[in-house]
C-alpha cells in the first residue's frame, strides 16, 4: 500500500504543527498539486453558488479557500530558508510557476470578481459589518482590481505572462546570492594573519576548518558570524580587503550573478504596475501602505538624508582622525569597522568584545522569555515532542500565565549552516486565525545566524547579536500575540511600514539595565554585568548614529531609485549597468567611491524578499517605535497598565484596521517625528517630569 504523503495527514502533533520527521524534500511537488487541486473546487463552488452572494458566502469563503495551499506555500518557502537543499530548490521550480498561475487564475476569473464587485458595491460602508469585515472586503476587492480582473484580451494575457515568469525570480535571486557565500572561503595558514581576532572567533575557524577536512588551517566564511568578527577585530588590512571585496561582490560577476535577474524583475515589476494603472511598481506596492506614495517616501528620505548626513560626516572625519594617528591615513570601507571599534574603545573604555561573557545565547534566551513574561504575563516553556528540521532547532509552547489560555508555538534556529540563509527574519507556519471552522493558535519561528557553540564555551552573543534577538522575538510576539478572526488580517500581516514596529521597539529593552539583569550571566560565573560596563554601554549607544542612520537611508534611496524609475530610462541613461545607476542614485548618500561590487546584486530584501519599494519601512517604522517606547517606559521599564493597552489596540489587532488608526487608539496621539533623533542624540532628550 502506497505511504501517505505526510504533507496530506492530519499533523496529531501538539496545535498541529509540522510533522518535520517525516517531510522529505519529494513529498511537496505532489502535496501541491493536490492542495491546489482543492483550492479550484473550492473557489468553483464560491463562483457558482446559485444564492444571492453575501459576505458571507463570497467574501469570507474566498478568504478560507486554499486553506491547504497557503500552509504548504509557507512551509514551502520556510523551508528553502532554513534548510535548503537542491532537491527542495528543484521542487520549488516547478511550484513556483504553478501557484502563480493558481493565483491569476483566481483573481482574474470574472464570474468570481462579479460576485466580490456585487457584495463591494452593496456593503463596503455597511456599518452591519465588523471594521476587520470591511477591511478584508477592501483587501479582497482591490486584491481582484490588483489582480488583473479589469483587463481583457492581450493585456490579461500579458499580465498571466508577468506573473509565470517572475514567480521563480526572486528564489533565484536569493540562491545566487547564497551559493556565493557558500563557495568563498579565506583560508588562513599562519596564525600570525589573524592578530586582533577574539580566541572565539579563532576557534569558530579552527572547527570550519575541521569540518572541511583541512588540519592546521583556519577558514573564514561570509557567514556573519565569520564575517564581522574578522572585519571588526583582523590587523591584517590586506585581508580586511579580500574579506571585504568578496563581501562586496556577491552576485556580481560571479558564476552566481544577479545583474541579468534585476533586469527581468524591474523590469516586469514596472510593466506589472503600468498593466494595472499605476505609473510605477513604487506607486502599486505603496498605495495602501501608510505613506501611500512615492513622494511622501521621497520627502521622508530627504529629511532623513538632511538629519542623519551633517552627523555622518562628523563621524566619518572624527574616525579618519583617529586612524591617522595610528598610522593609517588613507582610510577605506574595509577599515571602517576595524577603527571604529579601535576609536569606540579608546572614548568609552568599551569594546563589544567586553560584554560577551555575560551574554550566553541560552541565558539570554531565557531571560528574553522572562521579559515578555513582565510585559505580557506570557511563559515559554521547552515541548520536545515536536520534530524539527535539524538538531538546532528547539520547539517552545506558549501560553497566557493569567488565563492558561494556549497562545501559539516557537521555534527557534539560531546557528549558520549550509543551506541556510544569512541574515535574521521571522517567519510563520500558520498564520493565526480561522481554518476548518476554527480559530487556531499560530506556529511562528524565528532564525538568526549566531556563532555556533564551542567544545568548551558556549555560544556567545555581542550586544549586537541580544537586538538582533530581541528584534526577531518582538516579531515572533506580533504573531504570537495575534486575536483575529480572518488569518489573512492575523499580526503581523499589516501594511509593510508598520511591520517593524514590533520588533523594533523590543530593541530599546537591551539598553535597560532592568532587562539586562534578566538577560545577562557570566557563562563562566553567573555574574550580572557589572555597572561600570553598563555604563559604558549606554555612553556609546550612539557611537557613529549619523553614519548608521545614512546608511540604512542609501539603502531605502537605492531601493526607492529602482522602483520609481522607468527601466527605459536605466536603460537609454546607463545601458542598464548596475554599478552605474546604483553609482547616480546613491550619490548623495554615500560616503565612499563603490570600490567592489554593487549592493543591489546582493540585496535580496528589495528583489527577493518582499520590500521591494518598502525598504524605507525600516526607518519609518524606527519613527513609530522611538515614540512608542517613550510612551511604554515614561512611568516605569515595565509599565504593565501601557504595554496591556499596546497588546490589545496594536499587536492583537494585526491587520484588521489602518495602523496609523491603530497606532493612535493604542498612544492616543499620532507619534512625535522628534522621538527618532532624541533617541539618537541628535536632538535632545524629552524632559521628564516624574
Amino acid at each position: 500500500m502506497a505511504s501517505v504523503n505526510p504533507l496530506l495527514a492530519h499533523s496529531t502533533l501538539p496545535n498541529q504543527a509540522p510533522v518535520f520527521d517525516k517531510i522529505k524534500d519529494k513529498h511537496f511537488l505532489p502535496a501541491m498539486r493536490a492542495a491546489l487541486k482543492e483550492a479550484r473546487a473550492e473557489i468553483r463552488a464560491i463562483k457558482t453558488n446559485p444564492e444571492q452572494p453575501t459576505f458571507t458566502n463570497t467574501i469570507e469563503a474566498f478568504e478560507l479557500a486554499g486553506e491547504r495551499l497557503g500552509i504548504l506555500s509557507s512551509l514551502l518557502s520556510n523551508q528553502m530558508l532554513a534548510a535548503g537543499t537542491p532537491e527542495l530548490k528543484a521542487a520549488e521550480d516547478k511550484i513556483s510557476p504553478l501557484r502563480a498561475k493558481f493565483s491569476m487564475a483566481a483573481f482574474t476569473d470574472i464570474g468570481m470578481f462579479k460576485r466580490v464587485k456585487t457584495v463591494w458595491d452593496l456593503q463596503h460602508n455597511d456599518p452591519a459589518l465588523t471594521t476587520e469585515q470591511r477591511t478584508l472586503l477592501k483587501k479582497t476587492y482591490d486584491g481582484f482590481r490588483n489582480g488583473g480582473a479589469l483587463l481583457k484580451g492581450a493585456a490579461k494575457k500579458r499580465l498571466k505572462d508577468i506573473v509565470e515568469e517572475m514567480s521563480t525570480l526572486g528564489s533565484d535571486f536569493s540562491e545566487n546570492v547564497k551559493k556565493d557565500v557558500e563557495v568563498f572561503a579565506l583560508i588562513v595558514t599562519d596564525k600570525d594573519d589573524m592578530k586582533g581576532l577574539p580566541e572565539d572567533a579563532i576557534a569558530a575557524a579552527a572547527e570550519e576548518a575541521k569540518a572541511r577536512g583541512l588540519e592546521n588551517r583556519w577558514v573564514f566564511t561570509l557567514d556573519y558570524p565569520s564575517y564581522g568578527p574578522f572585519m571588526t577585530y583582523a590587523d591584517n588590512r590586506d585581508l580586511r580587503e579580500q574579506m571585504w571585496r568578496a563581501y562586496g561582490s556577491r552576485g556580481w560577476k560571479t558564476a552566481n550573478d544577479n545583474q541579468d535577474l534585476i533586469r527581468r524583475i524591474v523590469t516586469l515589476s514596472h510593466e506589472k504596475a503600468q498593466l494595472l494603472g499605476y505609473k510605477n511598481h513604487a506607486a502599486a506596492v505603496l498605495e495602501d501602505r501608510m505613506a501611500q506614495t512615492p513622494e511622501t517616501v521621497a520627502r521622508f528620505l530627504e529629511q532623513l538624508r538632511n538629519a542623519y548626513k551633517p552627523a555622518a560626516l562628523k563621524d566619518l572625519e572624527s574616525l579618519k582622525a583617529f586612524a591617522a594617528s595610528r598610522g593609517q591615513d588613507d582610510l577605506k570601507p574595509w577599515d571602517v569597522n576595524y577603527y571604529s571599534e579601535k576609536q569606540q574603545q579608546e572614548l568609552y573604555g568599551f569594546s563589544s568584545e567586553d560584554l560577551k561573557p555575560y551574554f550566553p545565547l541560552e541565558k539570554v534566551l531565557g531571560g528574553a522569555f522572562d521579559h515578555f513574561s513582565r510585559q505580557f504575563g506570557l511563559e515559554f516553556a521547552e515541548n520536545r515532542q515536536y520534530p524539527t528540521w535539524h538538531e538546532d532547532v528547539k520547539a517552545f509552547d506558549v501560553t497566557d500565565r493569567q488565563t492558561g489560555e494556549f497562545v501559539g508555538t516557537l521555534y527557534t534556529d539560531f546557528h549558520p549552516r549550509k543551506g541556510k540563509k544569512g541574515g535574521a527574519w521571522m517567519t510563520d507556519y500558520r498564520a493565526q486565525g480561522l481554518y476548518q471552522g476554527r480559530i487556531e493558535r499560530p506556529v511562528v519561528a524565528i532564525e538568526c545566524n549566531f556563532t555556533k557553540p564551542l567544545p568548551d564555551k558556549p555560544a556567545l552573543l555581542d550586544h549586537g547579536e541580544v537586538t538582533t534577538l530581541f528584534h526577531e522575538l518582538g516579531h515572533a510576539l506580533h504573531g504570537l500575540l495575534s486575536d483575529v478572526t480572518y488569518r489573512s488580517k492575523a499580526s503581523p500581516y499589516v501594511p509593510w511600514d508598520c511591520v517593524e514596529l514590533p520588533s523594533q521597539v523590543q530593541e530599546n529593552w537591551a539598553y535597560q539595565r532592568e532587562t539586562l539583569a534578566l538577560i545577562s550571566g557570566h557563562y563562566q560565573t553567573g555574574e550580572k554585568i557589572p555597572e561600570d560596563l553598563y555604563q559604558k554601554l549606554i555612553a556609546a549607544k550612539n557611537y557613529m548614529a549619523g553614519y548608521a542612520g545614512l546608511r540604512q537611508v542609501n539603502l531605502a534611496t537605492l531601493d526607492q531609485a529602482w522602483y520609481n524609475t522607468d527601466p527605459k530610462e536605466i536603460e537609454e541613461k546607463f545601458g542598464f549597468d548596475v554599478l552605474a545607476f546604483e553609482k547616480a542614485a546613491t550619490e548623495d548618500t554615500r560616503l565612499f567611491p563603490m570600490l567592489a561590487g554593487p549592493t543591489s546584486t546582493s540585496f535580496t530584501h528589495i528583489f527577493a524578499g518582499g520590500y521591494d519599494a518598502g525598504y524605507y519601512s525600516y526607518k519609518w517604522a524606527e519613527v513609530l517605535d522611538a515614540d512608542a517606547f517613550e510612551y511604554l517606559t515614561e512611568l516605569d521599564t515595565y509599565d504593565t497598565y501601557r504595554l496591556d493597552k499596546y497588546r490589545r489596540e496594536f499587536l492583537a489587532k494585526g491587520g484588521t484596521d489602518n495602523p496609523a488608526t491603530l497606532y493612535r487608539n493604542f498612544r492616543g496621539q499620532d507619534a512625535d517625528p522628534e522621538a527618532l533623533p532624541r533617541r539618537e542624540g541628535l536632538l535632545p532628550p524629552k524632559p521628564t517630569f516624574f
